[in-house]
């Protein structure tokens, strides 16, 4: 398999990033950290956690049965998870905030500075 992670061992801070359906409806997730690590095969991998309300990820959830996970980590990093594997609390309430992990299922897509912008303006972000 190939290396696809462009970056070194550590934790790296998201500075945006949202929970999307096909239907362009998002849910935004705070304070995002990735950590990149290197599995025992030598490949990096990566896995991830931000706070997010539950609530609104089960209303993403009864409009698309899957969701993408939009990752901006700054410096025109911008990536698209497919489907990644997603844990997240029970609560839902609509105050409450859990946190929220994922990981990749496929390798992510890096997004261009103009397509991250024109897919940011066409979402419709919950609050």
């Amino acid at each position: 398999m190939e290396q696809w992670i462009p970056f070194r061992d550590g934790e790296y801070r998201v500075e945006r990033a949202f929970l999307v359906g096909q239907n362009d409806v998002a849910a935004p997730v705070e304070q995002a950290v990735v950590e990149v690590y290197t599995g025992h095969d030598g490949m990096r991998q990566l896995k991830g956690n931000g706070m997010v309300k539950n609530v609104l990820v089960v209303e993403l959830l009864e409009e698309s049965d899957e969701l993408d996970l939009i990752l901006d980590l700054g410096n025109d990093y911008r990536y698209r998870m497919i489907g990644p594997s997603l844990i997240a609390g029970k609560v839902f309430d609509p105050e409450v905030k859990s946190l929220l992990q994922f990981a990749p299922t496929s390798p992510w897509i890096e997004i261009s500075p103009e397509a991250f912008n024109t897919l940011t303006a066409r979402v419709t972000m919950l609050a």
